[in-house]
């Protein structure tokens, strides 16, 4: 009888869900360096970032302030990722204006942004206690749970099977390696799913991309 009621129960959609998938816990939360993930596409391709619906969540002035910055952000994009990991929520434009007058960011007279320069960001979390250094000239480095390490690559990364033209000029935010060793990774300017929150790539394809520099944020 027993049987039957719980067969009649599962029939009629009685019975309790399994669990969803269990979130994993190295994926740091996912930000773009422009606040609409989805319209990454457009904006390089050309649409004006202004237009973006979510522009007042990046904690910019106005629109035309998110759109002049937003090209420029991929650094703090990748430091608000890591600061959300350590529970601290943060603004794109409150981590910049907090990161720039540390010499994180340079305003050229004729307007031309200079940066992510690294001595700024790593000033601005050494200030909060946090033992961050520069990488320059060496391997990636290893990387225990909860350490990242923001890496210097070239922005065609987010089409890997493109050889670039140089290497370095955008930033990722390495987190770990899988089981097949891939390196793991979101990037800023990623267009679509695959290519935004936990990028993969082996070592080998990675270091194609790689200009050996970054900065590294130990737990």
């Amino acid at each position: 009888m027993r049987r039957r009621l719980a067969l009649l129960g599962l029939m009629a959609g009685c019975t309790t869900p399994p669990p969803a998938p269990r979130e994993d816990p190295l994926i740091p939360p996912y930000f773009a360096q422009w606040e609409s993930p989805e319209l990454v596409g457009e904006f390089l391709d050309g649409r004006d970032a202004a237009s973006d619906p979510r522009w007042a969540e990046s904690g910019a002035a106005d629109a035309a302030e998110y759109a002049r910055w937003a090209e420029h952000l991929c650094g703090m994009a990748c430091l608000r990722m890591a600061m959300a990991a350590r529970g601290q929520a943060l603004t794109i434009h409150d981590l910049r204006r907090g990161v720039q007058p540390l010499g994180g960011y340079v305003e050229e007279p004729d307007g031309f942004i200079r940066g992510l320069i690294y001595a700024g960001a790593v000033r601005w979390l050494n200030a909060r206690g946090i033992a961050a250094r520069i990488v320059l000239d060496e391997p990636m480095p290893s990387l225990a749970p909860g350490e990242f390490f923001i890496a210097s690559v070239h922005a065609a990364i987010r089409t890997p099977q493109v050889e670039p033209p140089r290497r370095g000029g955008h930033l990722v935010l390495v987190f770990g390696t899988d089981e097949q060793g891939r390196w793991r990774f979101p990037n800023p300017s990623g267009i679509g799913a695959t290519q935004q929150r936990d990028v993969r790539l082996s070592p080998e394809a990675f270091s194609r991309f790689y200009a050996e520099r970054g900065i590294l944020i130990p737990l």
